[in-house]
């Protein structure tokens, strides 16, 4: 299989469309379909359905893809590897980082230590949503994540980090709790959370079940910043793990009351593939993000290091 045209591939299923990818690709459009039609006709499978809008891959072509990525991604670990032998580890190293975390405040922390110890090493730090992260690590794209979570998956290992309270977060135009709020008081309010295949949401979903209440749910919001909005315009509170509440709590007129009878904690773990070995490079930079990792639990009391 020629290497050539699967980034050919990944680049047309990344953008959904022949055109635009041989824009991209700074080849002609007859060319690439042309490079396409040989890898169809090498797999004796049709990998893309061409529409109005673009191309979608068949799921063939969605079986390919995730191999492709994984392919080209450990070709170019061996040709960094052979282009640094004998010398310092350098490379790009991709790592995220769920947004609004104790993880997230380690990005600076991290470009420092990694220039200082590393500086060959080019590092591509994500801030995003747990469930993209864990695919972009599934499918080959990105190194490792420090996100939420740690319930075994298939093609994912989990380091369990630590542990933090979810806390209910509203504006002072909304009433204001005690510092410690039950969570039987919680399902009153009006409540702005993420979708179900959220961590944070699936955690508070299963505890209701269990306790037999339901939530009142207004509106489903996924953007950290139309959340920030809602909450401090008093159109309903959220729940939030606390770094994340602590953080929208930095703003004025914003509180933040502890869930409790029962209280409910989400995992914040170190994530990576579990069959796709860590480059050199990224296993210096996993080595750095851990040890950073600790020394933040050590220095932050109210969060729960897991041993």
């Amino acid at each position: 299989m020629n290497l050539r045209r699967l980034k050919y591939y990944v680049k047309i299923v990344d953008i959904g469309s022949l055109t635009q990818a041989a824009e991209v690709l700074h080849i002609a459009q007859p060319a690439l379909s042309q490079q396409l039609a040989a890898l169809e006709g090498e797999l004796d499978q049709q990998l893309l359905i061409r529409t109005k809008r673009g191309v979608t891959p068949t799921e063939a072509g969605k079986i390919l893809y995730s191999h492709a990525q994984t392919i080209l991604r450990q070709c170019e670990q061996a040709q960094s590897a052979v282009d640094n032998a004998g010398c310092s580890l350098g490379g790009q190293v991709s790592v995220g980082l769920a947004p609004s975390t104790a993880a997230s405040l380690l990005a600076m922390p991290l470009i420092q230590a990694v220039k200082a110890q590393h500086p060959g090493i080019v590092l591509y730090l994500n801030e995003n949503f747990g469930s993209p992260m864990s695919e972009q690590i599934m499918n080959g794209r990105m190194d490792m994540a420090v996100i939420y979570g740690d319930r075994p998956v298939h093609g994912l290992s989990f380091i369990p980090l630590m542990k933090e309270d979810l806390f209910l977060v509203g504006s002072a135009r909304v009433p204001t709790p005690e510092p410690t709020i039950e969570l039987v008081d919680v399902v009153k309010r009006d409540l702005f959370m993420p979708r179900p295949y959220n961590v944070v949401r699936r955690l508070v979903d299963e505890t209701l079940q269990r306790e037999k209440l339901k939530a009142n749910i207004i509106a489903e919001i996924e953007s950290p910043s139309t959340l920030n909005a809602a909450v401090l315009n008093g159109l309903g509170v959220t729940i939030l793990p606390e770094s994340a509440a602590r953080a929208m709590a930095a703003q004025p007129g914003v509180w933040l009351s502890r869930i409790a009878s029962p209280g409910i904690q989400a995992p914040l773990s170190f994530c990576m593939s579990d069959h796709l070995s860590l480059s050199p490079p990224a296993q210096a930079v996993k080595d750095i993000l851990l040890s950073l990792m600790v020394k933040r639990t050590q220095d932050n009391r109210p969060l729960m290091l897991v041993h």
